[in-house]
């Protein structure tokens, strides 16, 4: 069960990620009284390993995403976020983020987040498949990252 102060917080992240296209993903949260909103541009998962790189600690935030497959739930895991609303979350996905304590909802759920050209598994997704831990996690996908950087 999720309480007020993270149902605001998620509200308000999903409302910033829905209003503006550009948005790849918004977290919302902080504590002291202060609420913080980021936001991250570009597609995938790319803003949360911005988010990891930075050392930004995320740890009591509601995330608001445009996919989340199981790669990016582990990233939020690693991040330390409290709840993930996605538009479309995979069932491996929500797996992952609730075996992590991490409360999730979603728009649409479906069984696997394909890759862009809609041949096949997402490549990031597909990197994790047999991962569950977030620190194991993030290093298999900046090497998957890094082989579809050198494929462009």
């Amino acid at each position: 069960m999720i309480d007020a102060i993270v149902t605001s917080d998620l509200d308000r992240a999903r409302a910033t990620l829905l209003a503006d296209p550009a948005i790849g993903c918004v977290a919302c949260g902080g504590g002291s009284g202060e609420t913080q909103l980021l936001t991250g541009f570009g597609r995938g998962v790319k803003p949360l390993l911005q988010w990891l790189a930075a050392g930004q600690n995320l740890h009591g935030y509601c995330a608001a995403d445009r996919v989340v497959g199981k790669g990016a739930a582990l990233l939020y895991a690693r991040l330390g976020v409290t709840a993930v609303y996605a538009e479309t979350m995979s069932e491996a996905g929500l797996s992952a983020l609730r075996a992590h304590g991490i409360e999730a909802s979603y728009g649409t759920l479906v069984p696997v987040i394909l890759n862009r050209m809609h041949t096949g598994m997402c490549p990031i997704e597909q990197s994790v498949a047999a991962i569950d831990d977030p620190v194991a996690a993030e290093t298999a996908i900046r090497a998957a990252v890094a082989r579809l950087m050198r494929r462009s």
